[in-house]
């Protein structure tokens, strides 16, 4: 009896070693790993409202992506009541159709001004720590990751390996930025303020110029190269923008591409950075909304048409044609826009 007893005490802790944890992975999750060596679809997109009806997540799903990228605007929170922010991404989490891109596709991102919080906010927002967190959560940021230990969201993943490397630089235009007025509705210049802090701009320099992927995407909330709209934008910080341009193009860094929300439309921006080195920006802006009183605006940088209606962004690349093919889509996955970038060696 006494060797029947250890018996069955040997094998039920045997079976408890082996089960997972409640709410964890099997080994049998489809979810698709950091340094998997086929990385050819990349999905992206902004302004998602948590309580409004969400249509494009099954066209989403369809393309099948390797990686998702939110660029802001997650849910809407607007909150300093961290209980209510909390619920608001729980809603979301549970969204049937993003669960199931959840579970086959690895999400990253990066906030805006919505779900940090406070619409326009900056550095000045007192939340901002607890607010993180809850983006981390929300993104199943792992609990030693660097991202919980850091003053600001800021971080990049890179994805494939060799010669079929991405890298993705999640730029944090929030947790640092100074503060911006505003008259007459539009925004005045900050010449002196930053964006980023100086711990982030010392950790992008030190990525950019070290990174060996083969395509680096940079994403923020905020739009990098236009300049005429009175919204944020990069170009509310003059000097902070030309930083940027000036290190992409100082620092080497191989096929980089823009990536921003934020506007409810969607664009390509391209601007010429040298003799050999265009830089283009893909705004993707309206999973669940656009811009409801749109006046078309100037922006002497537009490549193509501009995008009124809901979409997504989805990147397929080509490695051995060495092409990047950007493309805005909508519902049944119709295609309002498509840009193709060339990858250079």
């Amino acid at each position: 009896m006494r060797k029947q007893n250890l018996l069955y005490l040997f094998l039920l802790t045997a079976f408890a070693a082996c089960s997972p944890e409640p709410g964890s992975r099997t080994e049998t999750s489809s979810k698709k790993p950091e340094n998997a060596d086929n990385v050819h679809t990349i999905a992206f997109g902004s302004c998602n409202r948590q309580d409004k009806p969400q249509p494009l997540w099954p066209f989403i799903l369809e393309e099948k992506p390797d990686v998702w990228i939110w660029l802001g605007d997650n849910i809407y929170g607007d909150t300093r009541d961290m209980a209510v922010l909390k619920g608001k991404y729980e809603v979301q989490k549970k969204q049937p159709e993003y669960s199931k891109l959840r579970a086959s596709t690895k999400i990253t991102g990066i906030w805006d001004d919505h779900d940090f919080g406070i619409n326009d906010g900056g550095t000045h927002y007192t939340k901002k720590d607890s607010s993180q967190m809850l983006m981390l959560d929300f993104l199943d940021e792992p609990a030693q990751s660097p991202r919980r230990k850091q003053a600001g969201a800021y971080t990049s993943y890179e994805y494939g390996s060799g010669e079929n490397a991405v890298k993705i630089f999640l730029l944090d235009a929030r947790y640092h930025r100074d503060t911006l007025y505003r008259e007459n509705g539009q925004y005045l210049p900050n010449r002196e303020g930053t964006i980023l802090g100086e711990t982030q701009w010392k950790w992008l320099e030190e990525g950019l110029k070290n990174s060996t992927a083969r395509i680096n995407l940079i994403a923020s909330g905020i739009q990098f190269i236009p300049e005429e709209h009175p919204y944020e934008k990069w170009a509310n910080f003059p000097a902070e923008r030309q930083k940027l341009l000036n290190l992409i193009a100082s620092s080497g860094v191989k096929n980089p591409v823009l990536l921003s929300g934020d506007r409810h439309i969607g664009e390509v921006s391209k601007i010429q950075l040298n003799d050999t080195l265009p830089l283009h920006e893909i705004t993707c802006s309206g999973l669940t909304h656009t811009w409801k009183e749109y006046k078309d605006e100037p922006n002497r940088y537009r490549e193509g048409k501009l995008i009124v209606a809901l979409h997504y962004g989805v990147l397929n690349i080509d490695w051995e044609g060495k092409i990047m093919d950007f493309a805005l889509k909508g519902e049944n996955g119709e295609v309002f826009l498509n840009q193709k970038i060339g990858i250079k060696n």
